[in-house]
């Protein structure tokens, strides 16, 4: 499903409930889901032309069809230096705290996509049309998010979820800790994205949410990490 977010910002739901997103924003891809998402994503960039192609992460559920939509639009496909490995080998669970968990083996196995050639690499106050690049590392070394100032517009990755990842039930959560390289450091970047302010929050996993009487704040404000 593809929905209009904010001015040249488009959701593209990729599993039930939101469960999966990945987002064009200004002509550009971020993200792509799975591997069994390419129909939809093509789908979507065959309405809405894009130019070139981000990730946040080169996690399984976020480079899943970069390689064939890279490949079918000729689009180069740009990441943190600290993703680089991972988008370009397809080997996107071995930042995982336990990559030999069943969990990762399947999502590496039937969700992961092929490896792609990074065009660029992308760093802190880069930018990417009117969104300024974030680095905001933990859930893996080279997360990225991407924040447009001028209307508040933030793409969040999996910093945070909206959702609970087994039940689908809507809300703020830290992602889990299987698949979270530094809990810890993943906080605290959090806390770093809390102090822009967002107005509208576009999750890798959960519905899109208006910030309204600054829940992702408070949110933030109550996150810790035990042990």
């Amino acid at each position: 499903m593809l929905r209009q977010i904010a001015p040249e910002v488009f959701q593209i739901s990729l599993m039930p409930r939101n469960s999966i997103n990945c987002y064009i924003i200004e002509g550009v891809l971020v993200d792509s889901g799975i591997r069994s998402s390419y129909r939809s994503v093509k789908k979507a960039v065959q309405k809405i032309p894009v130019y070139q192609h981000i990730l946040t992460h080169a996690h399984a559920d976020h480079q899943g069809c970069s390689d064939q939509i890279c490949a079918e639009f000729e689009i180069p496909l740009l990441c943190h230096p600290n993703e680089v490995f991972r988008t370009e080998t397809g080997m996107v669970t071995n930042d995982y705290p336990t990559p030999q968990h069943w969990v990762a083996k399947l999502q590496q196995k039937y969700w992961a996509g092929q490896g792609h050639k990074v065009k660029q690499t992308i760093v802190e106050n880069d930018i990417i049309g009117d969104f300024r690049v974030i680095e905001t590392p933990g859930h893996s070394a080279g997360h990225i998010s991407l924040f447009r100032e001028r209307d508040g517009v933030l793409i969040i990755g999996d910093v945070t979820t909206n959702m609970n990842l087994l039940t689908t039930a809507v809300g703020l959560r830290l992602p889990p800790n299987i698949f979270t390289s530094d809990q810890r450091r993943n906080v605290q970047s959090l806390k770093k994205l809390a102090t822009l302010n967002p107005a509208i929050i576009c999750f890798g996993h959960g519905p899109v949410m208006r910030n309204t009487d600054r829940k992702f704040e408070k949110f933030v404000e109550n996150c810790s990490v035990s042990g």
